[in-house]
């Protein structure tokens, strides 16, 4: 049997591949919010970047998530995303040391 695929996506920022479960997602929905989206499962257009706030200031910089969303953000969304990086980053990197802890005991 063929082991499954993984699959890969790119931090906008450091244009890094890695596995899309080490990435935290940023989303466009539908209805035009810019938000983070730790399930990776809500609608709408999204932007990959590490768990790192050196990935998310050097996004802001480049404004990489313009091109990513295809979208202008304007500074207000990149301080309330920024703040909300910050509040969420502990609680990703728990969570993604709970699946590395599941992955071992297959």
């Amino acid at each position: 049997m063929r082991p499954r695929k993984i699959p890969q996506r790119k931090c906008v920022a450091c244009q890094e591949m890695m596995s899309k479960k080490e990435l935290i997602r940023i989303v466009r929905s539908p209805q035009g919010d810019i938000q983070i989206d730790l399930t990776g499962k809500k609608p709408g257009r999204g932007a990959y970047l590490h768990g790192k706030v050196s990935c998310f200031k050097l996004a802001k910089k480049s404004k990489a998530f313009e091109r990513a969303l295809k979208v202008p953000v304007s500074a207000e969304i990149y301080d309330r995303l920024e703040q909300d990086f910050i509040k969420v980053e502990d609680e990703f990197h728990a969570g993604k040391q709970l699946a590395g802890d599941d992955d071992d005991d297959e």
